[in-house]
């Protein structure tokens, strides 16, 4: 009798040992589940920002020449300089220059705010339309606005080149005239390396599309 209660003992504990990974698989099962899910959140989370434009700051040394008009290279050539912030296809910034390279000539000096945005853009290409505002100080015809056409190439990501074709408009109280240049553009762009608006940006510029 003995033996048999110890046989029947031993039966029960092996059954019951054997019955206990079947009920952990579950809970394992459940977190791997979870884990998973997570891990498809995040995937997907990094996949939507990386469709977003590229953001960054810029600066950009413009090149002008007066054309249609009388005079030689001095008070033809028009210098300026711009600093501004890219938000994807659309640029905005703050532009000073010279109207003409005649030393000590206080009237032509001026100011200008210039929001840029590429009509269209092709890989490396771009046409971009920038519509200017700014002041000529101390001038009789101190209000000043521009419209120009520009034909971009970007050399790489943080380099960009660009042929400018633009007019220039003046007003005065009582007299106003106008002037038509072209030139060219050299910009930089602070992009950090491994950045994900360097990223954004090069996958702009491989996009053919």
């Amino acid at each position: 009798m003995k033996n048999i209660f110890t046989t029947f003992f031993l039966l029960a504990s092996l059954t019951a040992f054997a019955q206990r990974p079947a009920a952990i698989q579950p809970a394992k099962l459940t977190h791997a589940a979870n884990n998973l899910a997570s891990k498809d959140t995040v995937i997907e989370s990094d996949t939507s920002k990386e469709t977003k434009e590229p953001q960054y700051f810029y600066v950009s040394l413009n090149s002008n020449i007066f054309v249609n008009t009388k005079g030689g290279a001095a008070k033809r050539f028009s210098p300026s300089l711009e600093v501004g912030r890219t938000y994807g296809i659309f640029d905005i910034g703050l532009a000073t220059g010279q109207l003409n390279s005649l030393g000590g000539n206080d009237t032509a000096h001026y100011f200008e705010i210039r929001p840029t945005i590429n009509v269209f853009s092709k890989g490396r290409f771009a046409e971009s339309l920038t519509l200017g505002a700014g002041y000529v100080i101390s001038a009789k015809q101190g209000l000043m606005s521009e419209i120009t056409n520009g034909i971009n190439f970007n050399v790489s990501t943080t380099f960009a080149i660009a042929m400018l074709q633009g007019y220039m408009f003046f007003d005065g109280t009582n007299s106003s005239r106008s002037a038509q240049y072209i030139g060219i553009n050299l910009t930089y762009n602070f992009l950090k390396p491994h950045s994900v608006n360097k990223q954004r940006k090069k996958a702009a510029l491989l996009n053919t599309n």
